[in-house]
């Protein structure tokens, strides 16, 4: 045996392949967070192409939480097999963002999107850690639904502006 190895290294670290190492690099993901006022559709636009040619190498493109935005109408149309296309609706926030991670470390993703609200500082943080053992390109579109959020808040102010008519008498 030791003639068959003779003088090359014997770390095994040192006789990794250039061209398998680009594979790797090319495999393993990073975190992208936007900011959105269309509820992810124009940055769902920008990345359909991409996500196109991600679905043809045959492993799933996860979306996460989804607004109601004609998404399957958008990726149809840019050539994304929806047969690799994978919903995950969750409750809440905290299950989006664990959904998120799980898929990204997984291995059996090529992109995961995932919709949810601002993150604050400990959900990046998060995130980041994530990020170092991802295999998937990852798109977190933040803000997604603010447009509720600000309908709401006008409601219930218009609601209290109201005159009471259980208002004290003094």
């Amino acid at each position: 045996m030791k003639n068959l190895i003779g003088n090359s290294p014997r770390h095994p670290g040192l006789w990794t392949n250039p061209l398998d190492q680009a594979s790797i690099d090319q495999k393993c993901g990073s975190i992208t967070t936007v900011s959105t006022h269309t509820q992810g559709r124009v940055e769902l636009k920008n990345v359909s192409n991409r996500l196109a040619t991600l679905s043809h190498q045959g492993q799933w493109i996860v979306l996460i939480s989804p607004p109601n935005i004609g998404y399957k109408q958008m990726l149809a149309e840019a050539g994304v097999r929806m047969d690799r296309v994978l919903l995950v609706h969750a409750k809440d926030e905290i299950e989006t963002l664990w959904a998120m991670e799980k898929a990204l470390i997984s291995g059996t993703s090529s992109a995961v999107i995932c919709w949810t609200q601002v993150l604050d500082s400990r959900d990046n943080r998060r995130l980041r850690l994530v990020e170092k053992s991802a295999r998937a390109l990852g798109i977190v579109i933040e803000d997604a639904n603010s447009h509720l959020h600000a309908k709401a808040h006008s409601q219930t102010d218009a609601h209290f502006s109201q005159a009471c008519l259980f208002d004290s008498l003094h």
